[in-house]
């Protein structure tokens, strides 16, 4: 009979990096690197991310983070950036929601930076949008001789 449950294989990898311990230590900004917030995912290991500088630059996500530290739209970054290219940057570190809040209450990042999940970035609310069904020659015509009565039903 075997053992259940130990380490090999793997089921035996899944659910480790469910919390990060008790609190993890705050990184700040150093020089040559700069606090970001991903606007869109572009694949391939590259997201477009606005600084808070004002400048939008092409990240790359390092090896190191790539596919053990899950970034989405809208997450806070630390970014590296590049002396010869100043329209890239390497993401150095992802903040968790927390992390973030505390940035923005010590004064580290903008009063204006959106840290809620739920964010559309560049697109604009759906509520805005009216549409009308129908053909177009419809428009001219009274509509009250084509309408449907529930109850003559």
């Amino acid at each position: 009979m075997g053992k259940k449950n130990t380490k090999g294989g793997k089921k035996g990898r899944r659910g480790k990096n469910e919390s990060d311990g008790p609190k993890r230590e705050l990184y700040y900004k150093e020089d040559g690197q700069e606090y970001a917030q991903i606007t869109k995912m572009l694949g391939n290991g590259r997201v477009e991310a606005s600084c808070f500088d004002g400048v939008k630059r092409m990240a790359h996500i390092r090896g190191k983070l790539r596919k053990k530290v899950w970034m989405g739209q809208g997450d806070i970054i630390l970014v590296s950036l590049r002396d010869f290219q100043d329209d890239q940057c390497d993401v150095v570190h992802k903040y968790n929601l927390d992390e973030a809040r505390t940035l923005k209450n010590q004064g580290e990042l903008p009063e204006n930076a959106k840290i809620n999940e739920g964010e559309n970035f560049g697109f604009e609310d759906d509520e805005d949008v009216n549409f009308e069904f129908g053909n177009a020659d419809d428009d001219e015509e009274d509509d009250d001789d084509d309408e449907l009565d529930i109850d003559d039903i």
